[in-house]
Order: C-alpha cells, then sequence, then structure tokens
C-alpha cells in the first residue's frame, strides 16, 4: 500500500496564490473611485465674452464653414459640452471639421482669443479702438490701442476703465493697424466680427504634399525628360 502523500500548507498557499492573485481592499476601492470620476467629469463651460456673445458669433470668427452648423446648438452651454461622437450625430462633416471645433472650444476655454477678442466694450459686433500715449520719462513717450465705448475717448474714461487689447499697434502718431482694422476718424480704428477673423488658414499642397511630394516630382521629371526626347526624335 502506497503512503498517502499530504501536500504542506505553504505548497497550497503558493498554487492558490498564483491562481487567483491578491488584491488589496484599498486598492480596488482607489480604482473604482478613479473610475467614476472619469466618467462623472463635466465639461468646463466657458463665459461668454463681449466680442462673443453667441454662437453664432463664435462659430463665424472661426471660420471654414462651421457658421451653417449654429442651428445645431441651441445653446452656448451644448456647444462646449458636445463631444466628437455627439458632433458626428449631429452632421458635423467631415472628421478634420470637428477636430478644428474642439481645438477652438479648448483655446476659447483657456482664454486664447484672436483679433478683437480681448475687447470689453463692444456695440453690434464692433469694437472702438483709441490710442492712449504714456509718458515713460520727460522724453520718451509710449503709444498703444485701447478700447473704449464708441462715444467716448480716453481722456473721458478712468484709467482702469480702459481695455488693453492684443494684436493692434500705432504706426505714426495717429494710425491704428492691425487685421480687420478700419479707420473711424483721427486717432480712431474699429474692429468689427467679420467671418473667418480667426481662422487657422490650411496650408497648400504643392505636388501631392509633404508625404508624397518626392514621388509626385520624380515622375514629373520623368515625364519631361520622355516628352523632350521624344520631340528630339528618339523615340
Amino acid at each position: 500500500m502506497k503512503p498517502l502523500r499530504i501536500p504542506s500548507a505553504l505548497g497550497l498557499l503558493l498554487r492558490s496564490s498564483a491562481a487567483t492573485p491578491i488584491i488589496s481592499p484599498n486598492l480596488q476601492t482607489r480604482a473604482r473611485w478613479a473610475h467614476k470620476g472619469v466618467r462623472t467629469a463635466t465639461p468646463t463651460i466657458p463665459p461668454t465674452t463681449p466680442f462673443v456673445p453667441d454662437v453664432d458669433t463664435f462659430l463665424t470668427v472661426i471660420g471654414r464653414g462651421l457658421k451653417e452648423h449654429a442651428s445645431k446648438f441651441p445653446t452656448w452651454e451644448a456647444l462646449f459640452s458636445l463631444n466628437t461622437d455627439q458632433l458626428r450625430e449631429l452632421g458635423v462633416e467631415p472628421p478634420r471639421t470637428r477636430k478644428y471645433l474642439l481645438r477652438w472650444r479648448q483655446r476659447f476655454q483657456e482664454g486664447k482669443f484672436g483679433i478683437g477678442g480681448g475687447a470689453k466694450y463692444v456695440e453690434n459686433g464692433t469694437a472702438y479702438l483709441r490710442i492712449k500715449e504714456v509718458d515713460l520719462s520727460p522724453t520718451e513717450r509710449r503709444r498703444c490701442v485701447v478700447n473704449v465705448p464708441g462715444s467716448k475717448t480716453v481722456e473721458t474714461m478712468p484709467e482702469e476703465e480702459l481695455a488693453k487689447v492684443k494684436g493692434f499697434s500705432v504706426k505714426g502718431v495717429r494710425t491704428i493697424t492691425g487685421p480687420y482694422v478700419l479707420p473711424a476718424g483721427p486717432e480712431r480704428a474699429r474692429v468689427t466680427v467679420t467671418e473667418g477673423m480667426w481662422e487657422d488658414r490650411r496650408g497648400h499642397k504643392i505636388d501631392g504634399g509633404e508625404r508624397r511630394q518626392a514621388e509626385v516630382r520624380f515622375k514629373k521629371r520623368l515625364a519631361e525628360r520622355k516628352a523632350l526626347r521624344e520631340k528630339q526624335g528618339f523615340y
């Protein structure tokens, strides 16, 4: 009769550990909390600005034809809360257009505006600009561009209420220059909401773009040499 082999407790423990790994209850709880936090994260809805007060204006200034989708977003919150799958269901096509919209949404949330976006005083889509002079020393004076209400001047407004705007400069003594700037009188200009004024222009592909450029140009040279040889009577 063969002796009965009794497995040691250590062997059983090692085998059971290999089959079912032991996971700390605290680790499981933390993983559950982290996963739950990801699922319930809510998008950040930035406030509107005087220059971009609604959905239609936002889609107008970023360009690329997105203005035609304005009716698909009933509220400002809807514009900044829908994800890429929901945008596709609404018919925002092609995919590069959705990516472009999501990219500009992120910029707006971070406060990165295009030309005129920092204006504080806007009347019917128009921001008025004036020149402010600052004395740096008895012999040195600096001129900058500020945004004021259309009916007021720099001299009649308190210093703290003047709104500095980026993207504009003073040429000479009395001329305000910058993208989409139109003159509005002496030392005065205006910038109005215009379709595509914040648009990121797409590059123009030449000879098939960056990846196929070498191949396309090589084939062009072959065709040119072949045409030249035929013209010279070698074929």
